[in-house]
């Protein structure tokens, strides 16, 4: 019997540690195994699928199980070749062995052997697992497919056996199904075993057939082909209503069998010695004042003391290592972690056992037989003063407050002498919120403005353990962007700025905090300013479709229990003068299987929310899920929303220095001067950014400044456009020209960048030269063309030949008629050059007819009611206008006229103060059609006789 030699590497996740194992190379396979058939006309099929074989024969006999498998593969491709070059069997040696039956390759009808020559395996002990924090023990044989090829079939045959001494003789076993569309040329699942073992069976899956056979002292069940692609079924469903096909054996005898069996692994008796270590810490655990404190003490010393590393070698799959071991090595999985609790719980006087789970999919267990492979996890039940605690070792930050708190594992086993059979965990809302988000907003200036905010979040358990960990191992600039990033995903985008992290041991919680800027939240509706008070919307969602008729029946699964908390406080304009709330300020409610509890209250202009939302867990039954719906609708309706005053401030009515500034502006200000501080070589974003928020309270000059810092830093194109407009605003037209032909040249394929330049050269008195540079890129064709044609129309129309524009306009309305922004267009040329005014008014008032965004429209038609001297009617479409667009600077110049010629000096004077705020360059814009302040009506209107 040839032997594989056993080579001992050091590298990255390679074990350097002696080991003991061999395997054994072309040995025959047992008497029971049927090998599966497999000739060169399948191999040679292209028809045939890639996978050819895949045999799965097991035997249960004396307390061992003996896997049998064999797999051909067809190598079709480069990619597959380059998968199928190295062979690799992992195996556990601590609990059987692995024999190599054949390692083969057919290749035109002749097999070729892979092991010939004396090749053999290279064994290896690989832990794989190190970074999960597990050390398994596992080998893993290794060997070079030599010689394999495009066209080959590769063949391996192999036994595993499997014998545990923690199961006390017991054996169990478990086969996924194959499913289409899958496509498998021979497939086997068989199972076998003798009388004595008292194997139980079932076998799962829509489609799944099996009788059981006798074969002399053996009983056998045998799925011999691909089952039918099984039924959708809804991601919100339970986790028993997802399960893939699988067949399963076990010899226990019932749940209470398996209860018994692992029940002496956890006997505590003896394993903390008097005197030790351990000893000492039991002590402190037991002079707290009551038995609650003293679970307490005991799970923080388990969870903050030894860290989870799961030792699966040795027979450590279900035998925990010992307290002492575990306090001495300070690390354990949670089998150890569960013994070292139950140690010390027990030795403080508490009432307490081991109970199995499984952390994942807890719904699945009563599905399964009663085996021990049901469960992936263990911790610890105790009993304190009638409550019934679950305290789970492998946990993190855990606290007094906590301590009641259940996790969402639904069955678990107790661990007993005399057995015991699965209970349900019950389903309690936690002790603290796992996340408590708090946002201090301070938008007491103006609606208008970026929400200038302080943040704060603290969390506990598992993001307590992880974001501590990851905190330690980063700098300073990558653990910002990491609280960046986080609050990014909280409270959607924004730009952040003097993060900080802070982790509090006593309090078994983390602390996130940030100053940041997000765009005003404030929105127009129902010509009102409105503010959303909600962030924890997307967590109220309930929406499962059940539309289908073979899921009607299939309940909800309802995450948790877990609980978030939501505190906002908001500073409002004017000390909430005028402010109002619409919907819910206080409720208590439960649907969809969460609970919400909200209390908000309002004085002195501070409004204050605080929220929490509780994922109860557990199902919603398929018939309640239309009124738990509805009541999910009924709670989302009744979220609250703050509502501004019609004369609420707006940013064109801020003082923007001095004395008077107003504490958002100041905060703001602060907030981009400390981004600016800790901006990255290259990064000009925080300039950016100011400036925008300086051009829109008219700040100009400033603005002006941080353009030309931003491009110092990084120029490009946008940026560039950004001064330009900024120079034409201030009135520099050279500069502003300098700047945009930059930009073209910067991004010659920018038609931002050649529509500024073109309008610029001009009003420069370059119309020639700007029409020119339109018409190459109109020459171009392409889906720009109509927007290079447009643009060459309005420069035409503002500084050439009026006629000529309407002309370029009426042949793209012939190419699309009843386009609202081509009639827009050619009215507002019309209009501006006070040219065929009754046609005009025909062409604006159709765009305002077809047209879903109406307020362009509507701007354009106020000035031809101007130039016809009907002054109400452009009164009025201009505050259609400005009531919902109200930082329209053209539209707040026109009313400016309006109102002056309707003898309205204050409101004249009001918004052409607002309008020249917002756009310095209005009068000299509105000068070139004519349109000047203190101008009489007759000059600007035209004689009738002109109005066709």
């Amino acid at each position: 019997m040839r032997r594989a030699g056993l080579v001992l590497l050091l590298s990255c996740g390679v074990s350097s540690m002696a080991m003991a194992g061999e395997v054994p190379l072309n040995q025959p396979a047992p008497a029971w195994v049927t090998k599966a058939p497999l000739d060169n006309a399948t191999a040679t099929n292209p028809d045939a699928p890639e996978l050819l074989v895949f045999d799965t024969q097991s035997r249960i006999e004396n307390g061992q199980l003996w896997t049998y498998t064999d797999k051909a593969v067809r190598v079709t491709s480069a990619e597959a070749l380059n998968q199928l070059a190295t062979l690799t069997l992992p195996w556990a040696p601590d609990k059987g062995d692995l024999i190599i039956h054949e390692v083969s390759i057919l290749r035109d009808g002749k097999v070729i052997d892979l092991l010939a020559g004396g090749k053999s395996f290279t064994v290896l002990r690989r832990e794989e697992s190190l970074e999960q924090l597990e050390y398994t023990g596992i080998l893993t044989a290794t060997l070079p497919a030599e010689g394999l090829r495009t066209g080959d079939t590769l063949r391996l045959r192999t036994s595993v056996t499997t014998r545990d001494t923690a199961l006390a003789g017991h054996v169990q076993s478990g086969f996924n199904l194959p499913t289409a569309p899958l496509r498998i040329g021979f497939t086997r699942t068989r199972l076998q075993w003798d009388a004595k073992s008292a194997t139980h069976w079932q076998a799962k899956g829509e489609g799944v057939s099996v009788t059981p056979t006798r074969l002399g002292a053996y009983t056998q069940i045998e799925v011999t082909s691909t089952l039918p692609k099984q039924p959708e079924r809804p991601q919100d469903a339970p986790a028993r209503f997802r399960m893939v096909p699988f067949v399963e054996t076990s010899s226990f005898a019932d749940w209470a069998d398996v209860s018994r069996v692992m029940a002496p692994l956890f006997a505590t008796d003896g394993l903390i010695t008097p005197g030790s270590p351990l000893a000492a810490e039991l002590e402190k655990i037991k002079a707290a004042p009551s038995q609650i404190e003293k679970a307490q003490r005991a799970l923080r010393l388990v969870q903050d003391e030894i860290r989870y590393f799961a030792v699966s070698m040795d027979g450590g799959n279900y035998i925990p290592q010992k307290p002492a071991d575990t306090w001495t090595k300070r690390y354990g999985d949670c089998k150890a972690k569960t013994l070292l609790l139950l140690a010390l719980l027990r030795g403080s006087g508490i009432d307490a056992e081991a109970v199995l789970a499984n952390a994942q999919s807890g719904d699945t267990v009563p599905a399964h037989l009663p085996s021990v492979a049901a469960f992936n996890h263990v911790l610890v039940h105790a009993r304190i003063d009638g409550q019934d605690l679950w305290l789970d070792g492998t946990g993190s930050g855990a606290r007094i407050e906590d301590i009641r708190d259940t996790p969402d594992f639904e069955h678990v086993l107790p661990l007993r002498p005399k057995g015991a059979g699965l209970i349900d965990l019950p389903l309690r809302t936690p002790g603290r919120p796992l996340i408590a988000l708090s946002v201090d907003a301070d938008e007491s200036a103006s609606v208008d403005l970026p929400s200038a905010f302080s943040a704060r979040v603290v969390m506990r358990g598992p993001l307590y353990a992880t974001l501590s960990t990851a905190g330690a191992k980063l700098d300073t600039k990558q653990r910002a962007q990491m609280i960046e990033q986080f609050f990014t995903k909280m409270l959607s985008s924004g730009q952040y700025t003097d993060t900080a992290m802070t982790t509090d041991v006593a309090s078994g919680t983390i602390t996130l905090s940030a100053r940041g800027i997000k765009s005003s939240p404030w929105e127009w509706d129902d010509k009102r300013m409105r503010r959303s008070l909600n962030n924890l919307h997307d967590a109220l969602g309930f929406d499962p479709n059940r539309a289908r008729t073979d899921w009607a029946t299939i309940p909800v699964a309802i995450p948790g229990p877990l609980s978030a908390s939501y505190d906002l406080t908001v500073h409002l304009p004017d000390h909430g003068k005028g402010f109002t709330v619409d919907g819910q300020q206080n409720a208590e409610t439960q649907a969809g299987g969460r609970r919400l509890t909200r209390h908000m209250t309002m004085a002195d202009g501070v409004v204050q929310v605080q929220e929490r939302i509780d994922a109860l867990g557990g199902e919603i039954a398929a018939a309640d899920i239309p009124a738990e719906r509805d009541k999910v609708a009924a709670m989302l309706a009744a979220e609250p929303r703050l509502v501004a005053p019609a004369n609420t401030p707006r940013r064109w009515d801020l003082a923007v220095t001095g004395a008077a500034k107003p504490a958002q502006l100041a905060m703001l200000e602060s907030i981009y001067a400390s981004m600016i501080h800790e901006a990255e070589p290259g990064e000009p974003s925080a300039w950016l950014n100011r400036a925008s928020l300086r051009q829109g309270l008219g700040d100009y000059a400033g603005a002006l400044t941080d353009l030309t810092s931003a491009i110092a830093i990084a120029p490009d194109a946008d940026t560039y456009l950004q001064r330009a407009r900024t120079y034409y605003a201030l009135g520099k037209l050279g500069d502003a020209l300098a700047d945009a032909q930059k930009a073209r040249s910067l991004d010659p394929a920018s038609g931002a960048a050649v529509g500024m330049a073109a309008s610029l050269e001009a009003e420069s008195g370059d119309l020639a030269g700007a029409t020119q540079l339109l018409d190459q890129k109109i020459a171009l064709g392409g889906k720009t063309r109509d927007g290079y044609r447009m643009a060459k129309a309005d420069i035409i129309g503002q500084f050439g030949d009026p006629a000529e524009a309407i002309k370029i306009i009426d042949a793209m309305i012939a190419d699309k008629p009843g386009s609202p922004s081509l009639l827009n267009a050619r009215c507002w040329i019309k209009g501006t050059r006070s040219i065929q005014i009754e046609s005009a008014l025909k062409d604006c008032t159709s765009a305002v007819e077809l047209s879903s965004d109406t307020y362009g429209a509507l701007d354009s038609r106020a000035l031809i009611w101007l130039r016809m001297g009907r002054l109400k009617e452009a009164l009025a479409d201009l505050d259609a206008v400005l009531l919902a667009t109200p930082g329209l600077a053209p539209s707040r110049f026109l009313r400016a006229i309006v109102h002056a010629q309707l003898q309205q000096p204050g409101a004249a004077a009001q918004d052409l103060a607002i309008a020249r705020r917002l756009d310095p360059s209005v009068d000299h814009t509105y000068a070139r059609y004519g349109i000047v302040v203190g101008k009489p009506l007759a000059s600007m209107a035209v004689a009738k006789e002109g109005l066709k």
